[in-house]
């Protein structure tokens, strides 16, 4: 019996000594600090820094420091960056996570309940298993509500399909939302978030597609007239971390860091859906307000991403995603 009793305290010894290991944890994301998403962060890193006594140190990197989204993966994979706080639309952007593409699907989701729910779904368990090993970065946890995706321009109103014909547009790095935007006649180009504000400032680009809080937290409004609501793609900020890096904690760790994902990314949902009825009022202080001429839209994309399925993400996840809806 001593003798067990040695050897369970031997093999408990690693796993108490691990527990106790001193982390620096970098923490990327893209927004600006008037976001919800750094508020997140700093809670996040707030509650990793209370609760061990400073054992675990979190340094956030707000409004791409750190890189755009494809940069600040390729760091995770080469375990140069431990956590990365973003869309999961994103996810796509990168080889092994191309079934996350199916986020971005125009018009989709109905809400963030339905998106969050879908993701966590049963049917997406072995999506995400696969896209961790493919890729390399461990997903803990999709939490973190944002502003659907609307549209802004600089000098003439688009509300309907038609109008869309010729606008020059920086658009999100997704396949999805460039042939969305092709579909459309719109000439879509890629330029970093962080370079977005001088480029629509000096012409480069027209218009932009992103969620009302972003356009005002970033004043976009003062580089642009039109504002119109089109939601057409919503996303849910994920904590990302990198794979080898999550390997090397002890479950102990695992189990606070994933406890603080849930509780900071319930502080950016509820952020977000407070800020959102505020900052569509200030933003018709700044901009004209439009509502967007929905069927003529949806119609113009019918079928424009019907070889996706199948091809992208398992065939029949799209049908399993909007059966969701009805129950």
């Amino acid at each position: 019996m001593k003798m067990l009793a040695v050897l369970a305290m031997m093999v408990a010894l690693p796993t108490a000594a691990l527990a106790q290991e001193n982390l620096t944890l970098r923490f990327g994301h893209i927004r600006d600090t008037n976001h919800p998403t750094h508020a997140a962060a700093l809670k996040f890193k707030d509650i990793l820094e209370t609760e061990t006594k400073g054992r675990i140190q979190v340094k956030v990197y707000p409004n791409s420091q750190l890189g755009d989204p494809k940069q600040m993966f390729t760091l995770l994979q080469t375990g140069d960056l431990e956590m990365v706080y973003g869309g999961i639309n994103t996810l796509a952007w990168i080889r092994g996570g191309e079934p996350y593409e199916i986020t971005s699907i125009p018009f989709l989701f109905k809400n963030y309940d339905h998106m969050r729910r879908s993701l966590r779904a049963d049917f997406m368990k072995p999506v995400q298993e696969k896209a961790e090993k493919d890729t390399r970065i461990k997903i803990v946890n999709i939490n973190g509500d944002t502003a659907p995706r609307g549209l802004t321009t600089r000098d003439r109103p688009v509300v309907a399909a038609a109008d869309f014909k010729g606008l020059k547009i920086r658009t999100a790095a997704s396949p999805t939302v460039l042939r969305t935007m092709q579909a459309l006649g719109a000439l879509p180009q890629q330029i970093p978030l962080a370079d977005l504000y001088m480029a629509l400032k000096t012409g480069v680009v027209d218009a932009q597609e992103n969620g009302a809080i972003m356009v005002a937290s970033a004043s976009l409004f003062e580089v642009q007239k039109y504002y119109t609501k089109t939601d057409y793609i919503r996303d849910v900020e994920t904590f990302y971390m990198s794979g080898s890096k999550w390997q090397q904690l002890s479950p102990a760790d695992r189990d606070l860091i994933s406890r603080a994902t849930e509780e900071a990314g319930n502080l950016e949902t509820s952020l977000t859906q407070k800020q959102l009825a505020d900052v569509y009022a200030q933003l018709a202080g700044k901009m004209t307000v439009l509502e967007a001429d929905l069927p003529s839209i949806q119609a113009k994309l019918d079928g424009v991403f019907a070889d996706y399925d199948g091809t992208k993400w398992p065939k029949g996840l799209l049908a399993e995603i909007k059966a969701i809806q009805d129950k």
